[in-house]
């Protein structure tokens, strides 16, 4: 069955509301955004959901040391690159596993994807100077065929109506959304996270 993330949660209503329904993961944005949070506040959700579900950290090019401070800090199950992050960049061993995400806008997007060393690639919506929470989704036949050696997520414009298409579609890992089930930015909608979560899991 796939696995669901609902990110750029803000407020421990909304964790609960993601734990509540199902979700397989909830998402603390660190990068400029209008989601953003502070580890402090993602810290104290985390830790109030307790084992049950896994957090993961966005990240945008943060400095490494910032990375890994903030994320031992928040006990985060894993870390999301949404930069230009390296081969190199995640040397050391670490205590969480590594998303890196992609932006896709045509299959040229996928040269050096199986070569990076990651526990698992993300599939986002290429625009420019946006990096996540576009709300805009790629031509997902982009993928149809594609086998990688690591679990792929889908992520960008998704939403309750179109989240089973793309699972019947591909049959990916897990699906990603974030503006999709909002009411407002950093404000998840709690019918929208419902239905998303249910016509996922039942695609």
């Amino acid at each position: 069955m796939v696995r669901v993330k609902i990110c750029g949660i803000t407020n421990l209503e909304d964790a609960q509301t993601a734990l509540d329904a199902g979700a397989d993961a909830i998402g603390f944005v660190f990068a400029p955004s209008a989601r953003r949070v502070t580890p402090r506040e993602a810290g104290r959700i985390a830790r109030a959901v307790g084992p049950w579900i896994s957090t993961v950290g966005v990240f945008v090019d943060e400095k490494i040391e910032t990375l890994r401070k903030i994320a031992e800090a928040c006990r985060l199950s894993a870390v999301q690159l949404h930069g230009n992050e390296n081969k190199d960049y995640l040397k050391a061993p670490a205590s969480f596993k590594i998303i890196k995400a992609f932006r896709v806008a045509d299959r040229r997007d996928f040269k050096g994807v199986a070569n990076f060393p990651a526990d698992a690639f993300l599939f986002d919506t290429k625009i420019k100077d946006r990096r996540g929470g576009t709300g805009v989704r790629f031509d997902w036949k982009l993928l149809k065929g594609k086998k990688w050696a690591r679990p792929a997520v889908i992520s960008g414009g998704l939403t309750p109506e179109n989240v089973g298409t793309v699972v019947r579609l591909l049959a990916p890992y897990g699906v990603d959304v974030s503006s999709g089930v909002e009411g407002s930015p950093g404000k998840k909608d709690g019918r929208l996270v419902r239905a998303f979560i249910k016509n996922a899991k039942n695609a």
